[in-house]
């Protein structure tokens, strides 16, 4: 790796417009244009692998969003996180045999303490289950997530700038890290 640190890039979202995405190879192709090595994308969804001199994950990420808004005309936020702390967090899953599906992380740019429970008990259903581990929080959603009213209540608003992945992404994107 040439003493690169690993980098994971998610962003909150790839919509740009009704019926218009984000495709994965221009983002790949912005990560190269910023200097970022190796990059690669998992799935259709807005997360990148890449490797670049160690720096900030705030630098990382403003670069990012810069690059973005210049190509798209569209501001997104983008969490990056070092490849060792990605694996931190998905070692940190209090809900491991959940779904995969139904498993989520916010993935926070700023991490959120335990009152973030306390402010979204009023949306929990019996069978919901949260935990605050490293800053982020998960969330076994015992269902499809899109089906429960917590859904709505993780808005930036509310938690901060963040964004979710399910533990199948999570995991995948682990496995990129090696």
């Amino acid at each position: 790796m040439n003493g690169k640190t690993v980098y994971v890039a998610l962003l909150h979202s790839i919509a740009l417009a009704p019926g218009r995405r984000v495709v994965m190879s221009d983002l790949r192709d912005i990560a190269a244009a910023l200097g970022f090595n190796n990059p690669r994308t998992l799935a259709s969804t807005g997360n990148i692998v890449f490797e670049a001199d160690s720096a900030p994950l705030g630098d990382i990420e403003a670069k990012f969003e810069a690059a973005f808004k210049t190509k798209f005309a569209k501001p997104v936020d983008i969490i990056a996180r070092k490849g060792a702390d990605w694996l931190t967090m998905a070692n940190s899953n209090p809900f491991p045999d959940g779904d995969g599906s139904q498993v989520i992380v916010r993935v926070m740019r700023k991490p959120l303490d335990q009152s973030a429970l306390d402010r979204l008990q009023p949306y929990v259903e019996a069978n919901q289950h949260l935990a605050v581990a490293n800053g982020d929080l998960w969330i076994d959603f015992g269902g499809k997530p899109s089906e429960w009213k917590l859904l709505s209540a993780l808005t930036t608003g509310r938690m901060g700038v963040g964004t979710l992945r399910n533990w199948n992404t999570v995991r995948g994107l682990a496995e990129m890290i090696g």
